[in-house]
């Protein structure tokens, strides 16, 4: 220690770095929690237009459930969760055992999955709407290149709308279950898959008996964060279908939406969010169990 220059405690000298990380974390999460509590209060209040005082108990929560716009969004959310996840996580898959065959251009194919990831989901949901739709899109260059016949209206079937959301959701975030599926797939242990190999496991056994099994924490986080995305989805249907054809493709954001800025239901609205909240934790706890649990086991192993 140099001459004349005070030693200041750890906790000191690491203040700077404290309040960096802990003072916008901290705000953050009291916005948060603030926000929250605020809701859950309003959702038990008569508040239409402003908040205002009073006591409901369930009347809004009863309202929300029996109303025909929740029960298809959550039909609609049903469907289109377990297809985008499904998909969306196949697809990550595919590509990424395909790019960890080290073929040529890697970087530039993983750079091109990855592209969308960095586009809006309002930019995503209107340049699909403008290739989905009859007039515009994929069905038009196909009549005008002379097969007249051709029928590609999903955007305004009542059936299959819900469809284009999918598809669109599944461009938007394969790229991300790619990347962490070819992650895994890096660091799967070369000693164990040339010790397979010895013993004569082709390639489809190998993945089937020991890559695939390895990539299951991997293929938990990626399902979890993609039903995550589903159920908080907004923007993407909004710019897409907004809910058309007619409620077709409602979703409970889109509801909650409805609700508090076009119908002026505050309290109703806030019921809701608090329904879709009690969704994604649902959602959410369990996954924070199994990661608890497995860190537990493994600082014990």
């Amino acid at each position: 220690m140099k001459a004349g220059r005070p030693a200041f405690p750890e906790w000191v000298r690491r203040l700077p770095e404290y309040l960096m990380i802990w003072v916008p974390l901290l705000l953050s999460a009291a916005h948060l929690v603030s926000f929250s509590l605020w809701t859950i209060w309003i959702s038990f209040t008569p508040s239409t237009l402003v908040p205002v005082t009073g006591w409901v108990g369930l009347r809004n929560y009863s309202a929300v459930g029996a109303s025909r716009n929740w029960q298809i969004a959550l039909d609609n959310l049903l469907l289109f969760g377990i297809s985008f996840v499904v998909l969306s996580a196949a697809t990550g898959l595919v590509l990424a055992i395909l790019l960890d065959q080290r073929i040529r251009g890697e970087n530039v194919l993983r750079s091109v999955f990855l592209y969308p990831l960095a586009v809006s989901f309002v930019v995503t949901g209107t340049v699909w709407s403008w290739l989905l739709n009859p007039g515009l899109g994929i069905q038009k260059l196909v009549h005008d290149l002379g097969w007249t016949s051709f029928k590609f209206d999903w955007l305004i079937d009542r059936d299959m709308a819900i469809w284009t959301i999918v598809v669109a959701a599944i461009w938007q975030s394969s790229g991300f279950a790619m990347a962490l599926f070819l992650a895994g797939l890096r660091s799967v242990d070369a000693d164990i898959i040339k010790a397979a190999q010895i013993d004569g496991a082709g390639p489809i056994r190998m993945y089937r008996r020991i890559i695939l099994p390895s990539l299951w924490p991997i293929t938990i986080t990626v399902v979890v964060i993609q039903l995550q995305f589903a159920i908080s989805t907004f923007d993407l249907v909004r710019a897409l279908t907004n809910g058309g054809p007619g409620i077709a493709t409602q979703l409970p954001a889109l509801v909650v939406y409805d609700l508090m800025f076009q119908r002026s239901l505050l309290g109703r609205g806030a019921a809701a969010a608090v329904l879709m909240l009690l969704i994604l934790l649902a959602v959410l706890l369990p996954y924070a169990a199994w990661r608890y649990v497995r860190r537990r086991r493994s600082s014990h192993a």
